[in-house]
């Protein structure tokens, strides 16, 4: 069927050409004529070229035939054709333009500072949906908690349109800022890795306290999505989580760090998240360089170097390569006991695609993969003019309500035949 309509296409393409040459190129001078000639010709190449070759389904993978039917009856955006912004389909263009391009809904937070055990602080930005339809009451409002990126807050643009999908179903959202990201101040001279989940163990706890009776479920997206993956690795069915989505993470340290350290993705992201790094580092100075050589640490010139002089010192390791070890998802894949599922873009140079675990996942029934052709790295842009919902967008509102509302599907899936 999908032959059939590309050859319909590429039929009706020629023929309308070929209808234009020999009918209107004559007339005129023929330089305009070889002009529009040309562009008709190269917009039909182009359109041939972007159906054959980059609007593709995704693929889904999944370690258990249960969950596998589940997302394909529940989730239809997991079988329908992804078709990327026709004009700028290509990854880097994408990662880079996605902020800029995406509208910024409009979203009051309600900020909560918490303790954390070691006497430091925990901002988590709250958006109740006091007015929910479908939840009325606050006791039972489903909740969904997001984890924003590496330098990311609840202002980033992805997180605005989750808040927005999930007031749309009727759920309360609480956003988990990382220590020190998002204007509070830095009690204790420690900030946050993705290989270290104690703050998020201490945030679901204190969600779960807050609202006893409420589901939760939760999203994270790249690093925030590392984070929840060595979360679930380590609980096992020891979480409240009722489901997990997970966008554009980086599952293998190692390659992700060798991916971004190539010339071009250094100068195009590396060097600019690194920049972003030391300045929350250089903000909370005072408290500190009371434990590590901060000028040192603004010396370096990539995350690597970066996590070389800080991160791994700061969270007791060894050797960088411990730290990364530690870090990467991929080693904790088996453990999961919760829905997961994962959306990464093939393109995506921050996870490249010979890192993303595709065995792993087939080896765990609790655990799914959304493989997309074009994306790049929180990317996901469709539509002509991409201001408002992203493909990513779809994949979570689809999700989180299939898990809330639908959850009973996803009971024992462990025990689901493979």
């Amino acid at each position: 069927m999908i032959w059939t309509e590309l050859d319909f296409n590429f039929n009706i393409l020629t023929r309308d050409l070929s209808h234009y040459l020999e009918n209107q190129v004559k007339v005129g001078l023929f330089g305009s004529g070889l002009g529009l000639s040309l562009v008709l010709g190269f917009s039909a190449a182009y359109t041939c070229y972007y159906l054959l070759s980059v609007a593709k389904k995704p693929k889904l993978i999944s370690g258990g035939k249960k969950f596998y039917q589940f997302l394909r009856e529940q989730c239809p955006v997991v079988s329908e054709t992804y078709y990327p912004t026709f004009w700028c389909w290509e990854s880097r263009i994408q990662t880079l333009l996605r902020p800029f391009v995406t509208a910024k809904p409009g979203v009051v937070y309600r900020n909560e500072l918490i303790k954390a055990p070691d006497g430091g602080q925990i901002s988590l930005d709250w958006f109740d949906n006091d007015d929910s339809l479908s939840h009325p009451d606050p006791a039972t409002r489903p909740t969904a908690l997001l984890l924003p990126g590496l330098t990311g807050t609840s202002r980033e643009s992805y997180i605005l349109h989750m808040v927005q999908q999930s007031r749309d179903l009727g759920y309360r959202c609480v956003v988990f800022n990382n220590r020190g990201v998002s204007g509070e101040t830095l009690l204790t001279p420690r900030t946050y890795c993705a290989a270290n989940t104690e703050d998020l163990e201490t945030v679901i706890e204190h969600i779960q306290r807050t609202n006893e009776a409420a589901q939760i479920m939760a999203a994270g997206v790249s690093m925030g999505g590392m984070m929840l993956a060595n979360y679930l690795g380590r609980k096992g069915h020891k979480t409240c989580l009722k489901g997990v989505v997970v966008f554009s993470a980086g599952w293998d340290v190692f390659e992700c760090t060798a991916s971004l350290e190539k010339p071009l993705d250094r100068f195009l992201f590396n060097s600019y998240l690194t920049s972003c790094l030391q300045a929350s580092v250089d903000r909370h100075r005072p408290v500190l360089e009371k434990c590590y050589d901060i000028d040192h640490v603004m010396k370096a010139k990539t995350i690597r170097e970066f996590d070389e002089r800080f991160t791994s010192i700061m969270f007791g390791y060894s050797t960088n390569d411990d730290y990364y070890l530690d870090a990467s998802p991929v080693h904790r894949l088996k453990s999961v006991k919760v829905p997961m599922l994962c959306l990464n873009a093939a393109d995506d140079v921050f996870s490249p695609s010979h890192a993303i675990p595709v065995e792993a996942v087939k080896q765990n029934p609790n655990l799914a993969l959304l493989i997309t052709c074009h994306g790049g790295h929180i990317g996901f842009l469709e539509g002509l003019w991409p201001r408002r919902s992203t493909y990513m967008d779809r994949v979570f509102k689809q999700f989180a309500k299939a898990v809330i509302e639908q959850g009973t599907g996803l009971q024992d899936l462990s025990c689901s035949e493979n």
